[in-house]
């Protein structure tokens, strides 16, 4: 069902209606030029805005800012206090996917303003038509009011109508809700701030994305050293898996703790390369799965180009030129409550010492995370069929090492839940840190 479609607006309503960002937040000229020429582009050649924000009687729903989506179909006002409050919404699709076929979404960021005592039930009535809505039935709404702390609101999903839904009554006036909590493009850079401070550690901004936001990857150890094994670990090519960076936040303070005894062991032997977030400006926009040009990075990897998927482009370029030994991609699943490891069985140079460096490096991270297990996950890819166009499969190809994609789940690991907050940042924060005794373990024997 197409969402519905308001007359032509003004300049000044368009603008207020750009699902990127409020203008007026962005603090960089050329960020802020980039959305204003496309408001008002869109807003002359007649195209309808999404609608984000509705004000109702004492009930505000808005997701103008960094990583937010939701647009508004409407809100049934109660006429008194402490009567529930219906609020029909629909999640924004990313651009249209040429090699998926699809806009993709399910990802969804908002605030509830005026809330504090209300019964909210809450619908996201496009649901089924999201991406993988197979995925709905079990999972359960992120909620938070202070942005730290992420708890987990009861949730159902009726495939007949494709309708999500919750009801909460609020604790507080503003309440926020979430597919998974974000990590968004600030808190991305806080991150980055924070590490280039520490010894040992480059920034490299390898080049700018289609919206004009700087790619950066943070070296750390000795790059002089050719001896050193080239370790990468990449993060966030789907935006809305949130949960990737959260693991790069654990992984990467663990490795610059210099008080850690398998970090300084680490960096005795390896050079890291670490882009924390590949999709700055999916994350940014609130997309699931895709850049500002509708781009499946995951998808991008045997022919990348500067128009279509630049942030691809930038980060193989780089491992061309320093190489690599060891290539970790991380991600999130929708649908399966399990953390797990999709390998490179089905790539051509797939042999017996790849196959004793995976197994090495799995029986290492089961020893050291009980939240990894190797039962359950994706299927094994047949011989010499793996799909080159991604990222681990191209990596492992390109460059005959070993190369894999860590999946952690948007609901929570079926054998060990969390009641009140599922998969959490919390747990995505110390699961990072724990690979870096796998990657210890399998260091020594990957050349």
């Amino acid at each position: 069902m197409d969402p519905p479609q308001p007359s032509k607006k003004s300049k000044w309503q368009y603008l207020r209606c750009t699902p990127r960002s409020t203008l007026f937040e962005l603090n960089n000229e050329s960020q802020r030029s980039h959305v204003l020429l496309h408001a008002v582009s869109k807003w002359a050649k007649g195209e309808a805005a999404p609608t984000n924000l509705a004000k109702g009687r004492g009930i505000n729903v808005n997701s103008h800012f960094d990583s937010g989506n939701i647009e508004v179909v409407d809100i049934s006002q109660a006429q008194a206090r402490g009567v529930s409050h219906e609020l029909n919404l629909r999640i924004h699709a990313d651009p249209y996917c040429e090699s998926d076929d699809v806009s993709h979404f399910m990802w969804f960021y908002f605030r509830v303003t005026g809330a504090k005592g209300e019964e909210l039930h809450i619908n996201i009535t496009n649901a089924g038509e999201g991406s993988f809505p197979v995925a709905w039935p079990g999972y359960q709404t992120c909620a938070t009011y202070d942005r730290k702390f992420w708890f987990r609101v009861p949730t159902t999903y009726d495939k007949d109508t494709g309708v999500l839904s919750w009801k909460h009554t609020p604790a507080h006036d503003a309440v926020r809700y979430a597919y998974f909590a974000p990590y968004p493009y600030e808190q991305h850079q806080t991150l980055i701030a924070d590490c280039q401070s520490k010894p040992g550690v480059t920034l490299e901004m390898l080049g700018q994305t289609l919206d004009g936001h700087d790619l950066d990857l943070l070296r750390i150890g000795d790059a002089d050293d050719k001896d050193k094994k080239k370790i990468w670990v990449i993060a966030r090519q789907h935006p809305g898996e949130s949960m990737a960076e959260w693991f790069m936040d654990g992984m990467l303070k663990r490795l610059l703790d210099h008080h850690d005894p398998v970090s300084r062991k680490l960096l005795q032997q390896a050079v890291f390369y670490v882009v924390p977030n590949m999709n700055p400006d999916g994350t940014w926009r609130g997309h699931l799965r895709t850049n500002a040009a509708g781009a499946n990075l995951n998808r991008e990897w045997d022919t990348p180009t500067l128009e279509h998927s630049p942030e691809v482009y930038y980060v193989r370029n780089h491992m061309d030129l320093v190489g690599c030994d060891f290539l970790a991609d991380i991600h999130g699943d929708e649908e399966i409550e399990y953390n797990f490891l999709a390998g490179n069985e089905g790539i051509p140079a797939w042999d017996d010492r790849l196959k004793g460096l995976q197994d090495e490096f799995c029986q290492a991270f089961l020893h050291t995370s009980p939240d990894f297990q190797m039962g359950n996950g994706y299927g094994v890819d047949p011989p010499g069929q793996a799909n080159l166009a991604i990222c681990s499969s191209a990596v492992g190809q390109r460059y005959n090492c070993l190369a894999f994609t860590l999946e952690m789940p948007f609901k929570d690991v079926h054998y060990a839940r969390e009641p009140v907050q599922g998969w959490s940042p919390e747990r995505s924060v110390r699961f990072g840190a724990a690979i870096l005794n796998a990657i210890l373990a399998v260091v020594p024997d990957l050349r």
